[in-house]
């Protein structure tokens, strides 16, 4: 059976300061892909929202309340950028999935038919880490690998604490204690929603967490290699 794997790639991974850097980095993920398809890999990428799901939600705000509503603009948001993995991929020829499914279960039947699969969100109230982790369940694959703009889990947020420290390897359980359980508010952002944390622990899904910005480094997670990063088994 070929071997599948399943990615959250964090919005704001698309869209780095330096026009030059995003360059690089779009290049990159096509190396990618095509080291993964070279090797008769198949691999489902969930993509995030990142800039412009927070600007629109911001200013879908000025009106709306609900939050489920305020979910649904960032949901449009990660399918847009979705769609903007798939076509550069499509662009080399990739054997990419040529929708942007909705929903994980469509997803995995799309992974049957092909080798990239690329969507976004799914539904209010869970974010793309809930996304992928749902995918990898559906895929019936034991691992998920998350890619931020952070490189560990960190005991505290590293971004407002400079003695945060990093772990190199934890339990379900452990990470359950840091993310707590209640759902994101529409447009907030965590290394790892609870959600998806919950849906981890049922299904038995270990998760990699690390800094999508070093692609050499995600290749490893996905090979299931050693990487520098956080791993996080059930």
């Amino acid at each position: 059976m070929t071997t599948r794997h399943v990615v959250a790639l964090g919005g704001s991974l698309l869209r780095p300061e330096e026009s030059r850097d995003r360059e690089m980095w779009l290049g990159k993920l096509r190396q990618l892909a095509v080291h993964i398809e070279g090797n008769s890999r198949k691999l489902a990428v969930v993509v995030g929202g990142g800039l412009p799901a927070r600007e629109g939600i911001e200013l879908a705000k000025i009106l709306v309340n609900d939050k489920d509503r305020l979910d649904e603009v960032g949901i449009a948001a990660t399918r847009l950028n979705a769609t903007i993995i798939q076509q550069i991929l499509m662009d080399i020829g990739c054997d990419v999935a040529p929708e942007i499914p909705t929903s994980t279960s469509d997803a995995a039947d799309l992974l049957n038919q092909h080798h990239f699969v690329i969507m976004g969100g799914t539904v209010p109230g869970h974010t793309t880490d809930a996304v992928a982790v749902s995918l990898a369940r559906d895929c019936q694959s034991s691992n998920c690998v998350i890619a931020t703009n952070v490189s560990h889990i960190y005991d505290k947020d590293p971004r407002s604490s400079n003695d945060a420290k990093p772990f190199f390897e934890m339990t379900i359980d452990d990470l359950s204690k840091i993310t707590g359980t209640e759902r994101l508010e529409p447009g907030q952002s965590a290394v790892v929603d609870p959600i998806a944390v919950s849906i981890a622990k049922n299904s038995a899904i270990n998760i990699a967490v690390l800094d999508g910005r070093d692609l050499d480094n995600l290749e490893l997670a996905i090979d299931g290699k050693e990487f520098d990063g956080t791993i996080v088994r059930i």
